[in-house]
């Protein structure tokens, strides 16, 4: 009896499924990008089998070759999990009640990199230009960094002093201040990126990205000065979504870059970055006393629960009992 040869798939097509259903349902691209890199890796593991034609049995198997011979972190795992359940959910309609059992790799729990005030001064009074201008900014509102990367003329308010954040992490808007030490910084900056966008305007490249169906909603947005983001690219580039060539936004890694010289040269041994200025707002306000629920709005965290990492600094834990040694 002759044996059926076991069906391949054809990779750019279940992947051009998974692009569209990410795109429908209004997913960033850096999200669509990790979702299609960890489903193709899936399908390689499968040696190219339909992933509607497997169990259990092999998802684990996959998670646990990640976790034992690739190393990955939890958080890694995890995503990759997340990209499979978008597969069978989402792309193949798939009914799999064994899915939702898998079990996720638990995080380990851990304090964040926090600067002191001292040590935030020292790193700053390094960072020039733009670039101190955006780490300015992430130390005096608690931005994350693609929100900061991300912001538009618009979204800054220089009369009410306010900073509005638009799509943050989970699709949430929020206000946060506007530091007053950063207005003429900032303005100063905007005075030479409308000069930019005046140069790209007369030579019909001023178009910007819009989210979702914003250009058509507004089908002048696009090039109007509002929409520009602030901190933009030095060149054009093209969108791998629509293959149009404009000015993006500036490249987060240049910021992170530039942070880490700065840290290096300011002689500070802890792994800091970007983000680290976000934690250390937060630890500051707490310290200043400010409320943990407004600290919690600011930095647009949904469950006060997550605000839980900062409570070191409320004089409850080590810091806040005297050593015995200290007693003699």
């Amino acid at each position: 009896m002759q044996t059926r040869p076991t069906p391949h798939i054809t990779l750019p097509k279940l992947l051009d499924q998974v692009r569209d259903r990410i795109r429908v349902k209004h997913y960033s691209i850096r999200t669509e990008a990790q979702y299609v890199q960890w489903i193709r890796r899936f399908i390689l593991f499968l040696d190219k089998r339909h992933p509607a034609e497997i169990g259990a049995v092999e998802v684990d198997a996959f998670l646990t070759h990640l976790a034992v011979e690739g190393n990955v972190s939890a958080s890694t795992q995890n995503q990759a999990l997340s990209a499979l359940l978008f597969l069978y959910k989402e792309v193949l309609a798939v009914d799999l009640p064994w899915l939702g059992n898998v079990v996720r790799a638990k995080r380990p729990q851990r304090l964040p990199v926090v600067l002191t005030r001292s040590e935030v001064r020292e790193v700053l009074v390094r960072m020039k230009g733009v670039y101190g201008l955006m780490a300015n900014l992430l130390y005096g509102t608690g931005l994350r960094l693609m929100e900061c990367v991300c912001l538009r003329v618009k979204d800054v308010d220089f009369e009410r002093g306010e900073i509005l954040v638009r799509e943050g992490k989970g699709g949430k808007d929020r206000v946060t201040m506007l530091p007053s030490s950063v207005v003429v910084g900032l303005q100063a900056h905007l005075v030479q990126r409308r000069a930019l966008f005046e140069d790209d305007k007369r030579i019909g490249k001023a178009e910007v990205f819009l989210p979702d169906a914003t250009d058509r909603k507004y089908p002048n947005a696009a090039t109007d000065w509002a929409w520009q983001y602030i901190f933009c690219a030095g060149s054009y580039s093209v969108d791998p979504r629509s293959g149009r060539e404009r000015r993006h936004h500036i490249d987060e890694k240049l910021l992170q870059r530039a942070m880490k010289k700065a840290v290096q040269a300011a002689g500070i041994v802890k792994p800091a970055t970007p983000h680290t200025l976000r934690h250390s707002f937060a630890t500051h306000l707490l310290e200043a006393g400010y409320d943990i629920r407004t600290v919690q709005e600011l930095l647009g965290h949904v469950d006060v629960s997550t605000m839980m990492i900062y409570t070191h600094v409320l004089n409850k834990g080590g810091r806040g009992v005297l050593s015995p040694l200290d007693q003699l």
